[in-house]
Formats: structure tokens, C-alpha cells, sequence
């Protein structure tokens, strides 16, 4: 598989979490790419029309994408459990949607602030993305207890999902009234798959 990638990706890091869990990362020929949100990378744009990563060609030439498609092709291709059959995939499939629903706000709040100029540039958009952040993080306190004990999509995109609040809202202090949440965090992202696709400026 080739895969457009971005180190400081948030969906990509889900992928590759996910390559790495499945034992496929070696299997994974990673491109270069300069997604932007207002700058088009036409050479994402030959995998995706969106023009957004991760995005993938398979040896086939069978496109793939978002993170959601590709994570669930790999764990198909392994023969995987992070995406379990029966009432618990409903479960994590939610936990994905809620990790990424996180992400998806706080990325629109960066792009308010790095996009934007100072006179088009609204507190107000920013603060519903944060308000939507909280409410995120809150839901994730008050359910540790049921994605703490199993490696699935959706406690990967959880990971994900706090991994990026620490690289770029590092000031912000999700931890201070979220304790469940945060020593999950803490023994969570010892695995191998969250430490060796921690996000960096390339």
C-alpha cells in the first residue's frame, strides 16, 4: 500500500496505530505531503478528490480513504479484532466516531487560528470548537471504564484524538478534571503503536 502521510496528522497517526497493532506497518510505502486546507496538493488529489490524508493506493490500484475506510481494509487484510463483530462493534465504532469528532473540532480550531488573519479570524468559531472539545472529553471521562480494557478503532482514535490535543493545545489542561481519563491515557500510550507514531513537526 501507498499511503500519503503527514507526521503531524492526527488521521494518519490512527493508520499507522493501526498498521502497527495489525503487524502491517512494513507492508506501508509512506509519500510525502503537503495537505493545507486552503492549499491543494495535487498529488493527494490523485488519491483523493478531497485532497486530504491519509489517503492510499492499494497494489491493485484501488483507492482508498479516509482513516476510517484504510483502518478498517487493514484490519480486514490481518484478520484483526479492532473492529469486533456483534453488539461490541456498534460500541467502538461510537468511540471512533466520538475520537474523531474531537479531532475533526479541534482542527478546525487550529485552522482559525493558522489560516485566518487577525481581521477575519472569529473567537466565537473558536470557542464553539472548544466547547465541543470539552463535551468530547467529558463523554470520554465518563466511559473509560468500557474502552479501558480492549485495543480497538475506537480506543486508538481515542489515543489519537489526546495525542493531538498535547502537540497542539498544550496549554490547554484536559487532564486537570478528567482523572479516569487521563491515567488511562497515561498507560494507554505506552504501547508501542501510540509511542513510535507520537506527531512531530517533519
Amino acid at each position: 500500500m501507498e499511503l500519503f502521510y503527514a507526521p503531524t496528522s492526527p488521521y494518519v497517526r490512527k493508520v499507522m496505530a493501526c498498521a502497527i497493532e495489525l503487524g502491517l506497518a512494513d507492508r506501508i510505502v509512506r509519500l510525502p505531503s503537503s495537505a493545507h486546507p486552503l492549499k491543494r496538493d495535487e498529488r493527494i488529489a490523485a488519491f483523493n478528490p478531497l485532497a486530504k490524508v491519509p489517503a492510499a493506493k492499494l497494489a491493485d490500484g484501488t483507492l482508498l480513504f479516509d482513516s476510517r475506510v484504510i483502518c478498517e481494509y487493514l484490519d480486514d487484510l490481518a484478520e484483526g479484532s479492532l473492529f469486533p463483530h456483534g453488539s461490541e462493534r456498534w460500541q467502538v465504532l461510537t468511540e471512533q466516531a466520538l475520537g474523531d469528532g474531537l479531532l475533526d473540532a479541534a482542527l478546525l480550531a487550529r485552522y482559525e487560528n493558522t489560516c485566518r488573519s487577525d481581521e477575519i479570524r472569529s473567537a466565537e468559531w473558536i470557542g464553539g470548537q472548544m466547547k465541543k472539545i470539552a463535551a468530547a472529553l467529558d463523554q470520554m471521562e465518563r466511559t473509560t471504564g468500557v474502552f479501558g480494557n480492549r485495543v480497538s478503532i475506537g480506543s486508538l482514535t481515542i489515543a489519537c484524538a489526546l495525542g493531538y490535543l498535547d502537540f497542539r493545545f498544550a496549554t490547554y489542561g484536559w487532564r486537570t478534571s478528567r482523572p479516569a481519563l487521563a491515567a488511562w491515557y497515561e498507560q494507554f500510550a505506552k504501547r508501542r503503536s501510540i509511542q513510535e507514531t507520537f506527531p512531530h513537526e517533519a
